[in-house]
């Protein structure tokens, strides 16, 4: 699935009702299991008398990407959001140890 010079795993998988032998760096497990969701999305696209299956496998490929693009999108907004929450910490830790000195210094002019 990854290409390289790392030791690749041959794994045959089923889809779509047909055998695949695959060639990955990803364990067996991990193979099987990339191959279940596609038959599984495969299925949700596919109708007794509805569309080619390549126009199924189309259509599966297309939705697969959005849902990939999505993903993205969701994990991008959420770096976002942790970089501008380290960055506000970051702000508030100066905050708070300014705050802590100026105490000190009204406290020492008691």
């Amino acid at each position: 699935m990854q290409e390289g010079t790392a030791m690749q795993n041959r794994v045959v998988v089923t889809v779509g009702g047909l055998k695949y032998t695959l060639l990955a760096v990803e364990d067996e497990n991990y193979v099987h299991r990339v191959a279940a969701y596609v038959n599984e999305k495969l299925k949700e696209n596919s109708k007794p008398g509805g569309v080619s299956q390549m126009d199924c496998a189309i259509l599966t490929a297309i939705n697969i990407a959005d849902e990939r693009f999505k993903e993205q999108e969701a994990s991008e907004n959420l770096r976002r959001q942790i970089k501008d929450l380290l960055e506000e910490s970051a702000q508030l830790k100066q905050e708070l140890s300014e705050a802590k000195r100026e105490v000190f210094k009204l406290k020492q002019k008691r």
